[in-house]
């Protein structure tokens, strides 16, 4: 495997294996060992999470880099939200994307899922008219 090397600047947090960062100055890290990581604007707080696609992808965050109990607590509310988000969408394309997500889910692939999870949400905010401009930054492609 080979390093990670991320450059993360004044302000951003990184969360690694459940453990949340915030840099206070620009600040070049890297991973050397397997980890579950997000930094940026791949983490989405609790607050962001104010629609149906952002609720699957809050709890995919948490199954992805939440303790062991968040994760199951994380995996359960995924599964549920993205049933109701299933049963709820008439895109065709949009019940594909969120069948692979479920699958990845199941794969414990949860890092995958995330990244559908954002097509989910630029898709949602797409339908709805709603801007992109809250995090994470992510229309079905």
């Amino acid at each position: 495997m080979t390093n990670l090397v991320l450059e993360l600047h004044a302000g951003e947090a990184i969360i690694v294996n459940g453990a949340s960062f915030r840099f206070r100055t620009r600040s070049r890290i890297e991973l050397t060992t397997r980890a579950r990581f997000l930094f940026g604007k791949q983490i989405m707080a609790p607050e962001q999470a104010d629609s149906p696609a952002r609720r699957i992808y809050f709890a995919l965050q948490l199954a992805y880099i939440g303790t062991d109990e968040e994760r199951d607590r994380g995996l359960k509310q995924a599964r549920a939200a993205i049933a109701e988000f299933r049963a709820a969408t008439t895109s065709v394309l949009a019940r594909e994307v969120l069948d692979r997500m479920l699958a990845a889910v199941e794969a414990d692939e949860c890092y995958t899922a995330l990244k559908l999870a954002r097509r989910i949400i630029r898709h949602e905010d797409s339908v709805l008219g709603r801007s992109s401009s809250a995090k994470p930054q992510t229309t079905l492609q």
